[in-house]
C-alpha cells in the first residue's frame, strides 16, 4: 500500500525535476509538498475500508502519518531525529499514554514531524473547515474532534464529548497549544490557548510535550530546502488532582519547559536585526508564560488583548514570516 502511494506521490517528481531552472523553486516546492500531503491524506480511505470493519479506525491517524512521513522524506530531503521517543509509548509498555500531546506550531511543514511522532490510537483536535479538506474524509472516520471557532456553545459540546471519548476508548489527542503557525528566524512561540488544559484536567490524562526545532533555515517565505529536523518529547506533566483553578500554572510551566526546549534544541542562527548587540543570543516572546489570547469572544480581524494590553503585530519587522490563518490542525480556546 505504501509503495502504491509513493508512485502516486511521485507523480510531482515532474514538478521537483525542473525547480532547479525556476525562479521559483519554493513555490514549486511547497506545491508538490501539498499535493503529496493530499494524497496521502485521501490514502486514508482506502486504509479505512480494511480498519473500520475490523476495529481498527482509531490507528487511522498513525497509519497516514507514518505513510506521508515514509514518501515525503525521501521526496523532499527531510529527515527526523527524535529524542524522548519512549514517552510515546503505552503506559503498559513503559509510556506516558493516553495523554495529551501538545507539539509547537510554526507552518505546515509540522506535518513531517508529526508524520514521524503521532502514536498509535491518537485522534487531532481540528478546526471544523478541515471537514472539506482532502484530510476530511479520513479523519472523520477516525474520530478527529472538529472544533467550530466560530461558536462557543458548539465548541464546549465538542471539547466535553471529546473527553468522554478519550477516556472511554483510551485514545491520545494531538493539539498546537498556541492555536496558530508561528514561524520566526529566532525560536519563539506564541501565548497558549487553554483548551487543550481543561482537556487534559477534565480526561486526567497527562500532558506529553513535544516540540520541533526553529527549523527557520529550512522552511520559511522564498526558502523550502533539506535538511533534518531535530525533534524532543518531553517527559509527562501529570495532571491527577489538578483543577481548572490550576491551568494558568499548568500553562505557564508547560510552556516553559517547551520554550526552553525549543531554544536548546534549535541551530543557532545569527540575528539579521540592525544594532543586535547579542545576535547569538535566541529572542524569546515577551508575552508572559501564563497569558491566554481570548480569540474566543473577539470579532473576526480584530487584534486579541493579553492580559489587558494589546498584543503586538505577528509581523515581524525583520522580515519574518508568521501564518495567521491556520490551513491544517488548529486549536480553539474553551469558552469561560
Amino acid at each position: 500500500m505504501v509503495a502504491l502511494l509513493s508512485l502516486l506521490a511521485y507523480a510531482t517528481v515532474p514538478l521537483l525535476a525542473i525547480q532547479s531552472t525556476l525562479s521559483g523553486r519554493y513555490y514549486t516546492r511547497r506545491v508538490a509538498y501539498v499535493v503529496t500531503m493530499s494524497i496521502c491524506g485521501l490514502s486514508g480511505l482506502i486504509y479505512a475500508v480494511g480498519m473500520v470493519p475490523t476495529g481498527s479506525r482509531y490507528n487511522l491517524h498513525w497509519m497516514v502519518a507514518r505513510t506521508f512521513f515514509y514518501v515525503a522524506g525521501p521526496l523532499f530531503g527531510l529527515k527526523i531525529e527524535i529524542e524522548g521517543e519512549e514517552y510515546l509509548r503505552d503506559q503498559k509498555d513503559g509510556g506516558a499514554l493516553p495523554a495529551i500531546l501538545m507539539a509547537n506550531h510554526q507552518s505546515m511543514l509540522d506535518i513531517f514531524p508529526v508524520g514521524r511522532t503521532m502514536p498509535k490510537r491518537g485522534s487531532i483536535l481540528s478546526k471544523k473547515s478541515i471537514q472539506y479538506s482532502p484530510l476530511g474524509p479520513f479523519m472523520m472516520l477516525s474520530g478527529a474532534v472538529f472544533i467550530d471557532r466560530g461558536n462557543s456553545a458548539s465548541a464546549l459540546k465538542s471539547l466535553d464529548q471529546a473527553v468522554a471519548t478519550m477516556k472511554s476508548k483510551r485514545l491520545s489527542l494531538w493539539l498546537f497549544p498556541e492555536g496558530t503557525r508561528h514561524c520566526e528566524e529566532q525560536p519563539t512561540m506564541l501565548p497558549f490557548k487553554k483548551g487543550g488544559f481543561h482537556l487534559a484536567i477534565q480526561a486526567g490524562f497527562p500532558i506529553v510535550p513535544i516540540v520541533f526545532e526553529n527549523y527557520w533555515r529550512l522552511y520559511h517565505k522564498d526558502v523550502f530546502d533539506s535538511g533534518v529536523i531535530r525533534v524532543k518529547v518531553l517527559p509527562p506533566v501529570p495532571t491527577t488532582g489538578l483543577t481548572t483553578a490550576d491551568i494558568p500554572d499548568l500553562m505557564a510551566r508547560v510552556r516553559e519547559q517547551m520554550l526552553t526546549t525549543l531554544i536548546d534544541i534549535s541551530v543557532k542562527v545569527p540575528s539579521t536585526t540592525v544594532g543586535e548587540e547579542h545576535p547569538e543570543k535566541p529572542i524569546v516572546s515577551a508575552m508572559p508564560d501564563d497569558a491566554v489570547i481570548d480569540a474566543a469572544n473577539a470579532p473576526k480581524g480584530a487584534m486579541p488583548t493579553v492580559a489587558g494590553a494589546s498584543v503586538p503585530s505577528l509581523t515581524s519587522s525583520s522580515g519574518t514570516e508568521t501564518e495567521t490563518e491556520d490551513e491544517d490542525t488548529v486549536l480553539v480556546d474553551r469558552p469561560t
